[in-house]
């Protein structure tokens, strides 16, 4: 498989790691929209929202159990926007089911 994400879970393309377990990992994003702009991922390859079902959701909801502890270890006691695009006219990059966790200030109530 030729996906980004993939290749970043298997240490095959390097990344700012900040959290990792059997289901997730998390990576600062290399083009940040916000003083502190991190990547989650399942480590299961999901194209989008669009491929989750009753038999894959478990790692969608491993990732939002991870974030508030990625959240808290990156230090946004303020709060935190969490943003997932699916699809080409959502913009989504990659094709790879990620989460962008955004805080650090305070965030426009029209970004995202």
């Amino acid at each position: 498989m030729d996906c980004l994400f993939c290749k970043i879970v298997a240490g095959e393309i390097p990344s700012k790691k900040v959290y990792e377990n059997e289901y997730v990992y998390a990576f600062h994003d290399i083009n940040p929209q916000a003083p502190t702009h991190i990547l989650v991922i399942p480590k299961k390859h999901l194209a989008s929202t669009d491929e989750v079902t009753g038999e894959t959701s478990v790692h969608v909801a491993k990732v939002f159990e991870a974030i508030p502890h990625i959240a808290a270890e990156a230090g946004l006691t303020g709060g935190y926007r969490v943003i997932t695009n699916c699809g080409a006219d959502a913009c989504q990059s990659v094709r790879h089911l990620h989460f962008h966790v955004l805080g650090g200030k305070q965030l426009p109530e029209n970004m995202g």
